[in-house]
């Protein structure tokens, strides 16, 4: 059977690793990066584990502990809320409310998890909210497509998303 053209990156960006401490967040780092949808399927995961000489359950572990590891399909342009504590109480919950309800996802769940990552049906956004980007000066913080934005409110959130909504990523 021939490699899939995912495993083959994979295969190149484990050699370019081959030796060096640390080096698979690396390889997941990269390998998600290249894929069009910027998650790790279970088969690759499997791939990256035979390959390495890993265990699969070591690298869950790592995939399931760090935040920017994707195991579901991601949008096209992401959008991150922070929910620590100085962005709730200036408003970051409001934030993720409007946003939820523009984007058209469902509502918290019952239990109040804080924890979220969901993506549109479209798979044109992804949303996720982390504990905290560290720049509670600047709360609320909410970051698009990588790029940081403080002292966000739902008039500028809005803007941006609309923003979004007329571009489109080559």
């Amino acid at each position: 059977m021939e490699p899939s053209e995912e495993q083959l990156f994979a295969d190149e960006v484990i050699a370019s690793h081959r030796g060096q401490p640390g080096a698979l967040l690396g390889i997941l780092e990269r390998v998600q990066e290249h894929h069009p949808h910027k998650y790790l399927s279970a088969g690759i995961l499997e791939y990256i584990a035979l390959k390495t000489d890993i265990p699969l359950a070591r690298i869950y572990s790592v995939v399931t502990f760090y935040a920017l590891f994707n195991l579901e399909p991601q949008g096209e342009h992401s959008i991150c809320i922070c929910r620590g504590t100085a962005c709730h109480t200036r408003g970051s919950r409001n934030l993720l409310q409007r946003l939820r309800l523009e984007l058209g996802l469902p509502e918290e769940s019952e239990d109040g998890a804080d924890k979220l990552c969901a993506t549109t049906a479209d798979r044109r956004y992804s949303l996720r909210t982390v504990a905290c980007f560290g720049q509670c000066a600047l709360a609320p913080v909410v970051e698009v497509d990588h790029a940081i934005y403080g002292h966000m409110n739902e008039q500028i959130l809005h803007r941006e998303l609309e923003h979004l909504r007329g571009s489109r990523r080559a």
